[in-house]
Formats: C-alpha cells, structure tokens, sequence
C-alpha cells in the first residue's frame, strides 16, 4: 500500500546527498549508498522539482509549500498537490528527503 505524504509534516533534504547547481541544473548526488537507486547515481530535477526541493526550508509544513507553489504556477490546486505529494513521496521512499523531527 502507498503511503501518503503527511501534509502537516516539515520536510529537509537528507544528509545523505547533496544538491548543487551545474550549468542551470540542480543535481543531487547521494553520498552514501542504498540512497536512490544505485550507488553514485546523479539525480536532476526539472523546474517544477527544483521549485519544490528549493521550499524543503526546514520552516514550513508541506502544506503551506503546497499553497505557495499553487499561487506560483496556473494549475488548479489538487493537481499542484498531486504533482507535488508525488514527487515528495519518491524522494522520500529514496531517501533523499526526510521529515524534520518535532520541536
């Protein structure tokens, strides 16, 4: 079964990779391997992917990402969440991204 992302959660990029601008691309590079797919594997995100990693602030519950990319692009807001919550769970489930502990 698909879990589904926590909307009220606050998510961080992973101290497992690293992510840098090359050329106008972000590209995000595990350090340590099982995270991804493969060992030294380079992972890029399109506009729309930087948009969301680039709020993985540590400030702001998904949610209020979600509202904030919603007012930046033309789509209607269940597709934004869609797209998003996407996208965030396979990063996730790679281990890329992980929910900042409570304070």
């Amino acid at each position: 079964m698909k879990k589904t992302m926590d909307l009220n959660a606050i998510y961080v990029p992973s101290d497992d990779v690293v992510a840098r601008e090359i050329e106008g691309e972000l590209i995000i590079v595990p350090l340590t391997s099982g995270v991804g797919d493969m060992e030294d594997e380079l992972y890029t995100l399109n506009e729309t992917g930087r948009a969301i990693w680039d709020g993985l602030d540590g400030k702001k519950p998904l949610k209020d990402l979600i509202a904030g990319l919603a007012s930046q692009y033309a789509a209607p807001a269940d597709v934004i969440t869609k797209d998003v919550t996407g996208l965030m769970a396979e990063l996730l489930k790679r281990r890329m991204i992980v929910a900042r502990p409570p304070e």
